[in-house]
């Protein structure tokens, strides 16, 4: 069976990297397009605050084309043993169509509350999460602004991530990509 790419998109703080740990405790490789952009940023010696990420995030579409992220992952995507990657934060629909070119892809979209994203935000303490509601609203209107709304829309499945503890979340991705890859 070829490999699968399982991209799961929604808005920041839904819960995808929680999925994408959990699943990664399963056997799956995980690939953060996130992680990506920090590398980047590193590489450059660029800051790794929120509006720097974000602004090299931009930069990089701008210069490469709306799937450049994804272009940074696919050695991975290809050398990974795993029948089954994981893309934790898939932005775009450019980003969806470039994976595409290497194998089958579906699309986990994770939904919460912007309360409880906030929430989950708030808690986190990743280098680019916002400290307040201004900045936690200008991040998702970057997001949107990149086209995540429309990856939301083109989902295989959906998650609602409003009130499951975090073994559910993961139980219900794993159980969802289970009946994918019959």
């Amino acid at each position: 069976m070829p490999k699968l790419i399982v991209c799961l998109t929604g808005m920041p703080g839904a819960g995808k990297s929680t999925i994408a740990a959990g699943l990664e405790k399963k056997g799956f490789t995980s690939i953060n397009m996130g992680d990506a952009v920090r590398a980047e940023a590193k590489r450059r010696n660029i800051d790794p605050s929120g509006q720097n990420l974000g602004k090299l995030m931009l930069e990089l579409r701008e210069k490469n084309g709306q799937g450049a992220v994804a272009e940074l992952i696919k050695d991975k995507i290809v050398n990974s043993k795993s029948d089954v990657v994981v893309i934790d934060g898939v932005r775009s629909n450019a980003e969806i169509e470039v994976l595409k070119k290497i194998t089958q892809v579906k699309l986990l979209a994770i939904h919460a509350s912007t309360d409880t994203r906030f929430g989950f935000l708030s808690t986190r303490k990743r280098s680019d999460d916002p400290s307040d509601r201004k900045m936690f609203d200008e991040r998702d209107n970057r997001e949107i602004g990149v086209g995540i709304s429309a990856s939301i829309a083109l989902a295989d499945e959906t998650i609602s991530n409003n009130n499951l503890s975090i073994d559910q979340l993961v139980d219900t991705a794993y159980q969802i990509i289970k009946k994918w890859l019959k």
